[in-house]
């Protein structure tokens, strides 16, 4: 029963929250490092990190670019995107979507260069008035290679500026 009572409480506080989604404030979202698991085609896990530094246009919306680098053999991955996410009630949930532009390297020596896009839906959790934990769900999808599109899970950081 203590169990229940607490997660009605967090639930509680988290909706509450005084989430910092207003227009002008800055967001630094690195991903963990190693925690951003994903599943493709071509592999069947990959760990890698990432960043996303946005600004609020205004109030629920951020304008966000982002960067990220995956060495996982045999593919070695960078990435560099533009996006937009969407922020619901002040509660911390939120959609995103964006285009980005992919570089792929094999241990080969073959490249490949590819733009896709991207779907994210994550839950912005407030530990402190500007810092958060940011779980989300994704799909990037490949324009020129389905087989590169991947599905994955990542958990990073918020900070609120």
């Amino acid at each position: 029963m203590k169990k229940l009572a607490l997660a009605l409480c967090l639930l509680a506080v988290s909706f509450t929250a005084q989430a910092q989604f207003e227009k002008g404030i800055t967001i630094i979202n690195p991903s963990l490092s190693g925690l951003d698991f994903s599943y493709s085609e071509n592999d069947k896990a990959k760990f890698g990190v990432g960043a996303q530094v946005g600004t609020f246009l205004a109030e629920g919306i951020a304008l966000m670019v982002n960067a990220g680098a995956d060495w996982s053999k045999p593919i070695d991955e960078y990435t560099l995107g533009t996006g937009v996410r969407f922020y619901f009630n002040k509660t911390g949930v939120y959609l995103g979507g964006g285009l980005d532009w992919n570089r792929f390297r094999w241990s080969g020596g073959k490249h490949q260069t590819d733009w896709g896009l991207g779907l994210e839906a994550g839950y912005a959790y407030f530990l402190s008035r500007t810092v958060t934990i940011e779980p989300a769900v994704y799909y990037k999808w490949r324009f020129n290679d389905g087989d590169m599109s991947r599905f994955g899970v990542k958990v990073g950081f918020g900070f609120y500026l």
